[in-house]
This record gives structure tokens, C-alpha cells and sequence, in this order.
């Protein structure tokens, strides 16, 4: 049996395709491929290589598969690229949406606006707890936090302190706090830093409370040094 010829529409679609897969490949590289290099470039163009001869067999090789198949397949790929483009392209937008969901189920998590800001909401007794990031002797821990602008300092409880491996042996309980509670002692102490989100403050005056307290707080030695906070409609807002 002599071997049946492809017609000559057969390559005249498949001339077609290569030139059509070459323009697509320029375009690709005009638009998107200026900000890759390296192997980052030759992995991105292999990728696309594949896809359009992937494209190709499917459309030369259509009389061994169902057209409503290749349609279908074509369809599915195309969605999921799609989604994936979206997720990639939004990806800052769909952080910000994930901290806000988080802030809401839990307001101690801190909503980190696109212009540095930093919001909490306030809880069911309407105070601000916050979790920072306190940094003493090189040691880092995340402690929540009661902010307090009554408070001149801020505050560790014994507990928060023995986590930050603080010496209590070293420690001299010789400054005196009114609080509603009567007058309690602590002892002053540096921490290397408090990071709330994005907002780190270096340096700060704190001290350690001689008693327990349920929760340690956030004074005024380090909301004095921010650019500014307020409170509106149950948020409190930090600035840089």
C-alpha cells in the first residue's frame, strides 16, 4: 500500500501555525519579558514553546481525538491559566483582603495599609490588644499588648519578661506607677525594639512590672515616637 499524502492544506495550516505561535512568541517577549533574565527568561520561553507545539499537535492531529475534546481541553487550560494570571496580578490586593479577614475574626491582628499605616480594632470591652514583635538582647519574641495611653512606658509583665530572657536578678524595682489598681513598682529596663506590622521603633524605655498583670502594655514611650495615631469608628491607626 503506498502511503496516503498529506493534502497541501495540511502544511499550508501548519506554516500558518508556526508563524501564528512566533508572532504570539515576539508579542510575549515585547510585553512581559523585559523584567526576566537569565534562566528565569530561557525557563519562561520553554514553557511557551511547549504550549503552542502542544497547540499545534492537537489542532494537526484533530482527526484522532473528538473536536468537542480539544475544545473542552483548550477551554479548561485557558481557564486555569486565567485564574492564575488574576492571582498572580492581584496578589498584593489579595494579601491586604487576607489581613483584613484575619483582623476581623481576631482584632489583635494588626491591618497593614498600603500606605504603611497600621490599624487594630478594638475588642468587645472596646480596648486595643495588639501582638508585636519585641526585640531584648537580640532575642525576639511576639508579645501581646494592651495599648495603654495612660501608661508612660511601656510595660512588661513578669511573664512576658522571663520569655524575653530578661535577668531579674539584675532588675531594680525602685520606679513607682500610679494605677487605678494603686501604686505598683517597676523596674526600668531598653528593649532593642517593638515592631507593630510594618512600623519598627528602636530603642525603647520600658519597664518590667513587679506584680503579674493579664496583659503587658503598649505606653506612650512608644506611641510618642510614631508619627501620630488616632481613633475613629472603634480603630485605632498608627502612622509611620
Amino acid at each position: 500500500m503506498t502511503p496516503t499524502k498529506r493534502p497541501s492544506s495540511f502544511w499550508l495550516i501548519f506554516i500558518l501555525l508556526i508563524v501564528i505561535g512566533i508572532i504570539v512568541l515576539l508579542y510575549i517577549d515585547s510585553r512581559f519579558l523585559n523584567n526576566l533574565y537569565g534562566q528565569e527568561k530561557v525557563s519562561f520561553v520553554y514553557c511557551i514553546l511547549l504550549l503552542i507545539f502542544l497547540a499545534i499537535s492537537a489542532i494537526l492531529n484533530r482527526h484522532l481525538m473528538k473536536l468537542s475534546f480539544i475544545f473542552y481541553s483548550v477551554l479548561g487550560w485557558a481557564i486555569i491559566g486565567f485564574i492564575l494570571f488574576s492571582v498572580y496580578s492581584l496578589r498584593f490586593e489579595l494579601r491586604q483582603f487576607g489581613t483584613k479577614l484575619l483582623s476581623e475574626l481576631n482584632p489583635s491582628i494588626a491591618d497593614i495599609n498600603s500606605n504603611g499605616k497600621v490599624s487594630i480594632r478594638s475588642n468587645i470591652n472596646g480596648q486595643f490588644i495588639l501582638e508585636a514583635r519585641v526585640v531584648y538582647s537580640g532575642r525576639g519574641l511576639p508579645i501581646r499588648f494592651l495599648v495603654d495611653t495612660g501608661a508612660t512606658n511601656v510595660v512588661l509583665s513578669p511573664r512576658d519578661a522571663r520569655n524575653l530572657s530578661v535577668n531579674f536578678e539584675n532588675l531594680q524595682f525602685n520606679q513607682r506607677y500610679q494605677t487605678a489598681n494603686g501604686v505598683v513598682l517597676g523596674a526600668p529596663i531598653r528593649l532593642d525594639k517593638i515592631g507593630v506590622g510594618s512600623i519598627s521603633i528602636n530603642n525603647i524605655r520600658a519597664s518590667v512590672n513587679k506584680s503579674e498583670i493579664g496583659l503587658s502594655l503598649l505606653g506612650m514611650s512608644y506611641l510618642d515616637r510614631l508619627g501620630g495615631f488616632e481613633v475613629r469608628n472603634n480603630i485605632l491607626t498608627l502612622n509611620p
